[in-house]
């Protein structure tokens, strides 16, 4: 009897909060931002998406990140992205800390938005908290979210660590490059290098495989000019 009362208990426990998984829609929701109000991610339908998340305002690490996410936004622009950013923070914090970045030494001017998310609804929606380092903070997450809204690529830092943001750039230009080519995307590989085609998948054709390479291993020659010519012009999944 004692084992059916702890079976029924455990079975009126909650499900842990699912998070968006690659593969997966991105979860929608309205915010107000520093750039007005928002619906996610339908207002920049037919745009790729960096959205990324920040544990504090008034911080150095993240201030550093702003600076150097703002003076890529041409390179982002040319690439069809629109950047987001959210920390679990007020409305009224994030524009003050915008004017502080505006303001500073070699700062800049933020013009993209940052959400307004004092609640950590959002936060805890996309698993951007984790609670062995903070109930409260967000990690730096980030979520590249492509033009239909399905999650195409996730990272997580930790706080003391500043995201790469040229990495972040390469990751764009790869997932757009094997979409547009229908091909993959080698280790550090950079727009002109050697692209990977599909490997066979029957008997026969791994047979007729031919080269100094393994069957398994079949590069490409991808010219940089053409990856640029057909990337970052794709809209609502159209190539």
């Amino acid at each position: 009897m004692d084992d059916l009362f702890d079976l029924c208990e455990y079975a009126e426990q909650p499900a842990p909060p699912t998070i968006p998984l690659i593969g997966t829609k991105a979860p929608e929701f309205s915010a107000s931002t520093t750039n007005g109000p928002i619906k996610f991610p339908a207002d920049f339908a037919g745009k790729w998406i960096v959205f990324f998340s920040h544990p504090s305002d008034f911080t150095p690490v993240c201030t550093s990140e702003f600076i150097a996410f703002q003076r890529e936004m041409d390179a982002f622009e040319k690439l069809n992205v629109q950047l987001v950013g959210l920390s679990v923070g007020a409305l009224s914090s994030h524009l003050a800390w915008f004017d502080a970045i505006e303001k500073m030494p070699g700062g800049e001017k933020i013009t993209f938005p940052l959400i307004d998310d004092m609640t950590g609804k959002i936060a805890k929606m996309y698993g951007m908290i984790h609670t062995k380092t903070s109930d409260t903070h967000a990690v730096r997450a980030v979520f590249i979210i492509d033009p239909m809204g399905t999650v195409r690529a996730i990272l997580y830092y930790p706080a003391v660590l500043g995201r790469n943001i040229a990495e972040i750039k390469r990751m764009i230009v790869g997932l757009q490059t094997g979409d547009a080519f229908g091909v993959a995307i080698p280790a550090n590989w950079m727009p002109g290098d050697d692209v990977l085609q599909p490997a066979p998948t029957t008997v026969n054709a791994v047979r007729q495989e031919t080269g100094n390479h393994p069957w398994f291993m079949k590069y490409k020659k991808l010219d940089k000019d053409a990856v640029f010519r057909k990337i970052g012009k794709q809209e609502s999944g159209k190539k």
